[in-house]
């Protein structure tokens, strides 16, 4: 049974197992580290305290900054000083949060800062790039009787712009979240210059604000003022075309109504009335003449009986009547008093009857006049009428003319409104941000920090670099080999004295052969995708060639890891050569081995390094099959580096790998052209690993001349077969080959053919 614990030696005698071997120290153990910065610690607690006084030296030598805040408060709502404002204000808590945003923006923008620049003269400054005026140059012209040229336009916007860069870099702009205040923090190297400027900086903000509203309120009165006169032309004008068509028309009237629409309803009420009074003396007269009719009494009609006349005509009438009756009981019917009363009577009566006869005539003459009014009231009102017609026909050009100067009429008050509030609104100022803190001197700097953490960062980086040093003189550069990983259940042998110089020296022992180290390729490890299908026209995919292969963006999985110990393992033992190679031999079916080998050069490509994969399986050509499908392959995509013959040219694919096919010859002819492919390589330097898939089991001798030349050896063993008859089986092949084994891989991929089956697994 295969043992890993167990060393394999060298030349594989199992008489020379039994002699004392000596193993080396392969492992990096804390306690020696500790023991050797132990016995270095005077060294490393000088270099400390050397990096300590450096540090403070450094901190000493840095130019202090003081930094001043002074603190502002934006608030977006502003003042409500008059109904409309020029621009709305925010109503939600995001717009609000972009105005205080844009304001805190706006305290350094360039119009600002250059405002502030030439009212504290940041321009002759020389912490801000400035120049006194009091340069060496200037004093040697002086002293020669000489002025300095003064500066052009074009040099003081320079100066402007270099201060105004500098100036930038000395301002910091901080928002308290969930709130409206505003901290402005500048520094300098000087605290009172510090202070002056945070505080210049806040009123030169709050003044171009005020200045922007009221020239953004001058600019908006200029603009309504200038329109002003054209909208009251434009009135005059609609106005002047009204009042014409008015008189062309005869539209003259109340402010209600047109005076031929009174005159026309006064008529309408005179003839309604007349058509009444006429009514009313034709049914006086027709009573009249009934009562002539019947021979009733005429004196019972409404006129008679209001008449005085012949109220005392039908007096006289009754007592006459009376009289009679009284003179016909005592006197004869030929008296003559009866008589002269009876013909008295008869003429108060016949004077009754024409006093009424004038009353129905008084009746015909009333009817008659009430007649001809009303006839003469229907010629004047249809006259009207034909008038009020052709006056509606013109009132429609009339208010479309009226509504036109009604709108112009509006417009332009409401210009001269709004112009007229603008026009106000210039001096008002409605910003509520108000400074409510303002910058003091400050007391103690900002930058350097204090001398005591410069002191603690030297004395750790002095300590860190004196005990790096020692590490690396002990382990590198006094011929030690590097920190190799720890393996457990191993006991190092004792180190065995070296003899002296003179002695004989005895047989060296035997080397103990690192265990190698153990990976599981899994299922969970790989993801499968369907070649044919997949396969697209852009280059060569390793990924999409129809195998099981690494997923994307799982770096630090536990197979990743172990083949990343395996390529450090496979470093060490090339003793640091530019292009080592590695060869991956398998048991059972080939197939396993080439998705291994794939596997494995695809994580290092995804480490970084520049792989060369060869094709050494000369029997089964698993690897080459996948690459040279048709469709899988472009000419543009073949490098310069072949096998024996132009159809095996290197294949550059878009992982970042080249693959190199087998060559369609013998195993002597493709080992040798193998071993020149790699020294071709080597000698070029394109590549930082080279990867064999195979030779295949059993070795020929074609195969064992091609793992002399490789500088590591990974196992492959599917699970499918018993690990540790496999393992036997390649250990007995490899012969003293087996000494380069740095790892094996478990294959536990289920086959392709469960895989086929299965089918849903498929990306």
């Amino acid at each position: 049974m295969l043992d890993y614990n167990q060393p394999i030696d060298r030349a594989g005698d199992p008489a020379r197992s039994e002699a004392p071997q000596r193993t080396p120290e392969a492992s990096f153990k804390v306690l020696e580290l500790v023991s050797l910065l132990w016995r270095r610690k005077i060294a490393i607690a000088s270099a400390a305290l050397i990096g300590a006084c450096l540090a403070v030296t450094v901190g000493k030598s840095l130019t202090p900054r003081y930094t001043a805040t002074a603190q502002l408060y934006v608030d977006p709502r502003e003042l409500q000083l008059v109904d409309r404002e020029l621009t709305p204000r925010a109503q939600d808590v995001s717009g609000m949060s972009m105005v205080v945003e844009s304001q805190a923006r706006l305290i350094t923008s360039n119009s600002v800062l250059l405002q502030l620049i030439q009212q504290a003269n940041l321009d002759k400054d020389p912490e801000f790039g400035g120049s006194d005026g009091r340069g060496l140059m200037t004093s040697l012209l002086g002293l020669i009787g000489l002025q300095p040229r003064a500066p052009s336009a074009a040099d003081i916007k320079d100066v402007q712009l270099a201060a105004l860069e500098a100036l930038n870099k000395h301002i910091t702009i901080r928002k308290t979240e969930k709130s409206f205040i505003v901290d402005i923090e500048v520094w300098s190297t000087d605290p009172a210059k510090a202070a002056m400027l945070a505080n210049a900086l806040t009123n030169t903000f709050l003044t171009d604000s005020r200045n922007s509203q009221a020239l953004a309120a001058r600019r908006a009165t200029s603009e309504l003022s200038g329109r002003l006169k054209e909208l009251r032309e434009r009135l005059r004008n609609a106005e002047t075309a009204l009042a014409t068509y008015k008189a062309q028309n005869n539209f003259v009237g109340t402010q209600d109504s047109l005076i031929s629409d009174q005159q026309l309803s006064s008529s309408n009420q005179r003839l309604s009335a007349a058509r009444a009074a006429t009514m009313d003396a034709q049914a006086r007269l027709d009573q009249i003449e009934a009562n002539k009719r019947t021979a009733a009494d005429a004196g019972a009609i409404p006129e008679a009986l209001q008449s005085p006349t012949i109220a005392n005509l039908r007096a006289q009438y009754a007592d006459a009547r009376k009289k009679y009756a009284e003179q016909t009981a005592e006197l004869g019917p030929r008296h003559p008093a009866l008589r002269q009363t009876e013909k008295q009577v008869e003429d108060l009566k016949r004077t009754i009857s024409e006093e009424i006869e004038r009353f129905a005539l008084s009746a015909k003459n009333d009817l008659t006049r009430a007649r001809d009014y009303e006839a003469s009231l229907n010629r004047a009102l249809e006259v009207q009428k034909r008038q009020s017609v052709q006056l509606s026909q013109a009132a429609v050009r009339l208010r479309e003319l009226e509504r036109e100067a009604e709108a112009s009429r509006e417009v332009y008050q409401s210009f001269l409104k709004r112009s007229r509030e603008t026009e106000e609104q210039e001096t008002l100022n409605t910003s509520a941000a108000r400074v409510i803190g303002e910058a003091t001197v400050p007391q103690r700097r900002s930058f350097p920090p204090a001398m005591s953490l410069f002191a603690m960062i030297g004395f750790m980086f002095g300590a860190l670099a004196a005990a790096s040093w020692f590490v690396a003189a002990e382990y590198l550069f006094d011929g030690a080999s590097a920190p190799q990983p720890t393996r457990r259940g191993r006991t190092p042998a004792p180190d065995v004295p070296r003899p002296p110089v003179e002695a004989a020296a005895p047989p060296p022992a035997l080397a103990l052969v690192e265990k190698p180290l153990i990976a599981r390729l899994q299922e969970a490890d790989v993801i499968r995708t369907l070649g044919a299908i997949l396969a697209t026209g852009s280059g060569v995919d390793l990924t999409r060639v129809g195998w099981p292969t690494l997923r994307p963006g799982f770096p630090l999985t536990t197979l990743l890891n172990a083949l990343r110990d395996m390529r450090a393992a496979m470093a060490r033992r090339s003793g640091g050569k530019s292009m080592p190679v590695m060869a991956l031999v398998g048991a059972g079916a080939t197939t396993g081995r080439s998705v291994t080998a794939l596997n494995f050069a695809l994580a290092a490509a995804r480490d970084g390094s520049r792989v060369l994969m060869i094709d050494a399986d000369h029997q089964a050509h698993a690897l080459s099959r996948r690459i040279d499908r048709p469709g899988k392959s472009e000419p543009g995509k073949l490098g310069w580096l072949s096998i024996g013959s132009k159809a095996a040219r290197e294949v550059k694919t878009v992982n970042g790998i080249s693959v190199l096919p087998a060559t369609e010859s013998d195993a002597g002819k493709a080992t040798e052209a193998i071993r020149k492919a790699i020294a071709q390589a080597r000698s070029a330097g394109g590549y930082d690993l080279v990867i064999l898939d195979g030779p295949a089991m059993p070795l020929s001798a074609a195969g064992r001349r091609l793992l002399d030349d490789v500088d590591a050896l990974v196992a492959v063993l599917p699970t499918s077969l018993d690990i540790n008859d496999s393992m036997e089986e390649i250990l007995a092949a490899l012969g003293g080959a087996q000494r380069k084994l740095v790892g094996v891989v478990l294959d536990e991929l289920a086959p392709a053919t469960e895989t086929r089956q299965r089918g849903k697994q498929y990306a």
